[in-house]
């Protein structure tokens, strides 16, 4: 029997690595723990993916994360394979992190994400091993914007290549936004309602057919004959980590994957690719609409709140 504690030594990777722009990294990633909770947004240190974001380059970066085995939320695949959405959530806390960490943008800055991609090689992805997956991302950041005659960074774009050992499996890019507190209040204008502090009781589907293991992680519930965002947990302890104003990007990917897992009757439910724009804020109230088509192994979607069409965008499956 073991002791119930490991004897291994702290993680590094195996020397130098190459970091996709021409350099190498002259100190090794580490997996032994994870970077500060608040700088990407998140309450529950078991949430938190990225261990270690070291420059390697100008404008790149090399960066580590772990994926766990055993995600309450996003389970491995019986055939060990991690859920798609590590991929976008790793990019989200890269675009949290690098901009804060690296280029100067203040803890007090409201972080809006324009539009991410993702795609994944199946043939190539890592199975979840005992424990959980070492991954090693390249960063780099292009479209740098500053603010005139501040020099203060208020946007920017990062492309990130996911690798085990020296393979790359998934590639994921994203824009983000910084704005100030008060730019931020000028934007959202009045404070928005805020989210129903409990599920609203209306019918929704059985969690199998959302291709979900539980129903606490369903997104979508039927109000006048629409397929609405609707939590059956307001209080999701990895969607809605911590409160918002609206509901968060990710929240909005697991709504459309679970309404194409509904329409393709429960074919399509684990997407290996797909993209999101969002135009203006999804609310909380009134629930937003999950509309669109599924065509062969592509589906297009779309989120419209009061007449208009908050997001937009695509997933594609094996």
């Amino acid at each position: 029997m073991g002791s119930g504690r490991s004897s291994r030594a702290p993680r590094v990777s195996d020397g130098p690595q190459d970091c996709g722009a021409g350099e190498t990294c002259l100190t090794p990633s580490s997996w032994s723990r994870t970077v500060p909770r608040e700088l990407v947004h998140r309450v529950s240190v078991a949430e938190v993916l990225l261990t270690d974001v070291r420059p390697c380059g100008r404008r790149a970066f090399c960066a580590a994360a772990v994926w766990p085995r055993s995600h309450p939320t996003f389970p491995r695949r019986p055939d060990a394979r991690h859920s798609p959405w590590m991929v976008v959530e790793t990019l989200r806390q890269l675009g949290l992190y690098v901009p804060r960490r690296h280029f100067g943008v203040a803890a007090t800055d409201r972080s809006l994400i324009d539009d991410v991609s993702y795609r994944i090689d199946p043939a190539r992805e890592p199975r979840a091993p005992h424990g959980a997956t070492e991954i090693t991302c390249r960063v780099t950041v292009t479209d740098l914007v500053e603010t005139p005659g501040s020099g203060r960074v208020s946007g920017m774009r990062l492309r990130a290549d996911f690798l085990t050992g020296r393979q790359v499996f998934a590639r994921a890019d994203g824009g983000a936004r910084f704005l100030t507190a008060e730019r931020y209040a000028a934007v959202r204008r009045s404070p928005p309602p805020g989210p129903p502090r409990s599920a609203t009781g209306r019918p929704r589907p059985q969690p199998a057919l959302l291709g979900t293991a539980s129903e606490a992680d369903a997104l979508l519930a039927l109000h006048d004959g629409a397929l609405v965002v609707d939590p059956a947990d307001t209080h999701h302890p990895f969607l809605f980590d911590h409160e918002t104003d609206h509901v968060p990007g990710m929240a909005l990917l697991e709504a459309a994957r679970q309404a194409v897992a509904l329409r393709s009757g429960g074919r399509l439910t684990r997407p290996v690719g797909g993209r999101m724009t969002a135009s203006q804020f999804t609310e909380h109230t009134p629930p937003a609409a999950v509309q669109g088509t599924v065509r062969g192994r592509v589906a297009v979607f779309r989120f419209r709140q009061n007449g208009a069409v908050t997001a937009r965008g695509v997933l594609r499956y094996p």
